[in-house]
C-alpha cells in the first residue's frame, strides 16, 4: 500500500493556476499516486474537489467527492482528461468557494446538468451525467484545467477585491513561515 501525502495547495494569485493543463497520455504509477494524494489533500482541506494545477501539477486530472451526507460512505471520483460533452439549458446558481481561494465565496451560475467524459484510474473511458452540487463541482474543477477560477465569473471589482485579500493572506503566510 502506498503512503498518501497531503500536498500543499497553491493560493491565488499563482501563475500556475492560470495555465491550460496538458492532457494525460499514459496513466502511470506516479499519476495513480498523485490522484491518491489529491484525494487525501481534498478530504483533509476539507473540500469537495481538487484539480492537479492546485497542487502545482499542470496535467488534466481532477478528483471530486460531492457526497455531503456525513453518514454516507465517501464517493471519490478520479478523472483523467475530463471534458463536458453536453450541458443543460437549465441553470443553477451555487455559492462556490475554492481551496486555492480560502474563505472567499460567491454565487456562480452554471448549467444545472452536464454529461462528462473522462478516463478513469483503470484507463477505461467513462461517461456520466451529473446534476446538483456534483454538476457544479465537476464544472468548477474542469475550469481549473483550463486556467479558469470561479472568481473569473465575477464582476471585475469583486474579483479584484478577492485577489487583494489573497495577496494579503499570502504575505501573512510567508511572514509566519519567516
Amino acid at each position: 500500500m502506498w503512503a498518501m501525502t497531503i500536498r500543499p495547495i497553491l493560493i491565488h494569485p499563482d501563475p500556475r493556476l492560470k495555465k491550460v493543463c496538458k492532457p494525460v497520455e499514459n496513466i502511470t504509477g506516479e499519476l495513480h499516486a498523485l490522484s491518491r494524494d489529491m484525494l487525501e489533500t481534498m478530504y483533509d482541506a476539507p473540500g469537495i474537489g481538487l484539480a492537479a494545477p492546485q497542487v502545482g501539477i499542470l496535467k488534466r486530472l481532477i478528483v471530486l467527492d460531492a457526497q455531503r451526507d456525513k453518514n454516507a460512505p465517501r464517493s471519490p471520483v478520479v478523472m483523467f482528461n475530463p471534458e463536458v460533452i453536453a450541458k443543460s439549458e437549465d441553470l443553477n446558481t451555487y455559492e462556490e468557494g475554492c481551496l486555492s481561494i480560502p474563505e472567499q465565496y460567491a454565487e456562480v451560475t452554471r448549467p444545472a446538468e452536464v454529461r462528462v467524459r473522462w478516463i478513469d484510474a483503470d484507463g477505461e473511458e467513462r461517461e456520466k451525467d451529473f446534476d446538483g452540487l456534483w454538476a457544479t463541482c465537476v464544472q468548477h474543477e474542469i475550469d481549473h484545467l483550463n486556467g479558469v477560477l470561479f472568481i473569473d465569473y465575477l464582476k471585475p471589482l469583486k474579483r479584484q477585491l478577492i485577489t487583494r485579500k489573497m495577496v494579503k493572506l499570502k504575505r501573512e503566510l510567508a511572514r509566519e513561515k519567516g
